[in-house]
């Protein structure tokens, strides 16, 4: 399966962006969010609103420096949905202004992936898509992440979010993540942090774990999401749950 063209992350942002909203308004805004066990449906709501005007700021701002506190709506006032669809179309625009290869600020830069425009809208697929399951989840119907959506995400919490970690602090090791739909990676964990690789490019000794299950929820799993039972752990147990929550301690 290829990785969305950078018009189709756009769309599949507007898409997953509508759905959190639509099981937002089915939730309630005073339901518990499971996946984020702290927030209640509006505050899942506020909070993909704030990151997505942050980010739309970010693709329109100089590349040297996150934007400044006042370029980013952060105030969604009484109508929160409103302000939400707003927020969405802001951040679609500000990327298809910048187009995908503009220098954009990211925090990532430690992990060595892209810091542009389109590296920042293939992240915020995954922002909308997870936390659109965050919002179905409240409303007691939750649903796998969209094939495209999940076959990417892999992908990009491998090599973005768990790159940018920092040094593995447990015993070194690897561990393949396979999707029963889709892509295959190996992850190298050692003191200079996580390297991750398509499976067919990995080379070496086999890892010292397997995780297999759905693209989406071997992607809802790095999330810290619970899927228990759906996926297949072969090898070294420890390891392979270590690997599953280490972004859960930063």
């Amino acid at each position: 399966m290829t990785n969305p063209t950078f018009a189709e992350m756009l769309t599949l942002i507007e898409d997953r962006s509508a759905a959190l909203r639509a099981a937002a308004d089915q939730a309630g805004l005073t339901a518990r969010v499971p996946g984020c066990p702290d927030w209640s449906v509006r505050d899942l709501v506020t909070h993909l609103g704030e990151v997505q005007n942050f980010w739309a700021a970010a693709a329109a701002s100089p590349a040297d420096g996150p934007p400044s506190e006042d370029q980013v709506d952060r105030e969604p006032g009484d109508d929160l949905m409103g302000w939400s669809a707003r927020a969405t179309a802001t951040l679609v625009a500000a990327l298809r202004a910048a187009g995908p290869d503009r220098p954009c600020w990211t925090w990532w830069e430690e992990s060595g992936a892209p810091m542009t425009a389109g590296a920042v809208a293939r992240h915020q697929v995954q922002e909308a898509g997870v936390h659109a399951f965050d919002a179905q989840q409240a409303a007691g119907r939750s649903e796998p992440l969209p094939g495209d959506v999940a076959a990417d995400g892999i992908g990009e919490f491998l090599t973005v979010g768990m790159a940018s970690l920092g040094p593995w602090p447990h015993r070194p090791g690897a561990v393949a993540l396979a999707a029963d739909d889709g892509p295959a990676w190996v992850v190298s964990l050692s003191g200079d942090g996580a390297r991750a690789v398509a499976a067919d490019e990995a080379g070496g000794a086999g890892p010292d774990a397997r995780l297999r299950g759905s693209a989406s929820d071997l992607v809802l799993a790095l999330y810290g999401r619970q899927v228990a039972g759906k996926l297949t752990v072969d090898g070294d147990q420890e390891l392979a749950s270590q690997l599953l929550h280490w972004a859960d301690n930063q």
